[in-house]
């Protein structure tokens, strides 16, 4: 089976994955699969923490969910426009209900970035269902590739971390090494790379700031 068939089917399980979620459970911290609004605002703030948010700035949401993204963002920019993509069209649905009367916001259907200074993911690389590792790890890497070349000034992502308690680890997840990314990171996308393990959460989050200053 060929790379783009890979991708194709892990894409498939994605968005049905989180389409179940929108419909179980609706605009909500478990219709993205979180187990709090608490933790959700976290990722969100540990997301836009090395982020310069000062100036006007453009920002893609890669794998948006119903947009609750916008919210942390009007609480901590005085100017932006937003994006935000996703797989599945039920979870559009919703986000486009929420802020459909935001001038500066607008969704997508799918994955296919436009420029933008920033682009963030949250949690998207976390559920991995059936896809053996290695599958799994070439897609990430391919969507950080992405993140990378419609990213004008810098990305941000975060991942479940390979230093969670081995007892408590499930086979649906993935925890990646986060010493791995930073080190991906600084060979190929800048050398202006944060690495932030510090916040509570079995995740990191990793930031490549492109431009500084």
């Amino acid at each position: 089976m060929d790379t783009a068939m890979v991708f194709d089917n892990v894409k498939q399980g994605v968005e049905a994955y989180y389409t179940q979620k929108v419909k179980d459970f609706g605009a909500t911290h478990q219709g993205v699969d979180w187990n709090s609004r608490e933790s959700q605002a976290l990722r969100f703030q540990q997301l836009l923490r090395g982020l310069d948010l000062s100036q006007p700035f453009h920002m893609n949401d890669y794998g948006c969910g119903y947009g609750a993204l916008v919210d942390s963002l009007s609480e901590q920019a005085s100017a932006f426009s937003y994006t935000g993509y996703d797989l599945s069209p039920a979870m559009l649905k919703e986000a486009s209900k929420l802020y459909r009367d935001l001038p500066n916001v607008a969704f997508i259907q799918g994955d296919a970035l436009k420029p933008a200074d920033y682009t963030v993911a949250s949690g998207i690389f976390n559920v991995k269902q059936d896809c053996s590792v290695p599958e799994w790890e070439a897609y990430v890497i391919s969507c950080l590739h992405q993140m990378d070349a419609a990213s004008h000034k810098g990305f941000s992502f975060n991942v479940l971390t390979l230093y969670s308690d081995e007892a408590y680890r499930k086979d649906s997840l993935y925890y990646a090494d986060p010493c791995f990314y930073f080190d991906y990171a600084k060979r190929h996308f800048s050398r202006n790379v944060a690495l932030f393990h510090d916040y509570g959460l079995y995740e990191f989050t990793l930031t490549v700031v492109k431009t500084v200053g």
